[in-house]
């Protein structure tokens, strides 16, 4: 039988470290390569490794105006009642081809429903907008969102929309044209005046901005 191993006695002093050993950090020294620093509690999470926060990207602060549920049900009920309207009137005058006529009503109706009744509070929770000295951010969107930031450096005009629906509820939209590929920034959904004021607040302000000739 081999002895056992007795207790391990401490190294002297001036000792050299055992292998696979490390050694103990002195206060303020900087951290090795690779290592992480701790975290305090209640930090918020930070993005991967190797990833960038974007700076700029963010979400706007404001929401559209509460008539723009009713402005997009408009819009719904407009793509959505024609066709089951003219089926279910078909098929009261042909009554040979009812049931034939009734149920692509019945088809197109259904879900139209859904749509007409979900898609404008959805648009409601989601479309947001801001606008600050540096930039104008919009939230967009319903089954996909879609973030734009348009800073006024870039701002080439800046005009107002108001279809038929819109005039309807007293509303506006505003599109700010960009030096960007990715197209016009809008603002849909906001009182009129306000949107007249937005058009006279933007268009000075881009102005009073040298142009990025990037």
């Amino acid at each position: 039988m081999s002895p056992e191993p007795g207790p391990r006695l401490p190294s002297p002093p001036d000792s050299p470290p055992e292998p696979g050993s490390r050694l103990p950090v002195p206060l303020g020294s900087p951290p090795e390569p690779g290592s992480r620093l701790p975290v305090p509690p209640g930090s918020p999470p930070g993005p991967p490794a190797g990833v960038e926060r974007p700076s700029g990207l963010r979400p706007p602060r404001n929401p559209v105006d509460t008539r723009a549920v009713g402005w997009w049900t408009g819009q719904a009920l407009v793509l959505v009642a024609p066709p089951v309207l003219v089926l279910v009137l078909l098929g009261l005058l042909i009554p040979p081809a009812r049931f034939w006529l009734l149920l692509p009503a019945l088809v197109i109706a259904v879900p139209g429903l859904v749509y007409t009744l979900v898609m404008p509070r959805v648009r409601y929770r989601v479309h947001r907008w801001e606008v600050t000295d540096d930039a104008v951010y919009t939230a967009s969107g319903w089954i996909w969102h879609k973030w734009r930031v348009a800073p006024m450096s870039r701002i080439q005009t800046v005009d107002t929309l108001r279809g038929p629906i819109q005039q309807i509820f007293g509303l506006a939209g505003v599109t700010v044209t960009t030096a960007s590929a990715a197209g016009a920034v809008r603002i849909n959904g906001i009182d009129r005046a306000l949107a007249a004021d937005l058009v006279e607040r933007l268009t000075a302000r881009a102005q009073a901005v040298p142009e990025d000739a990037a």
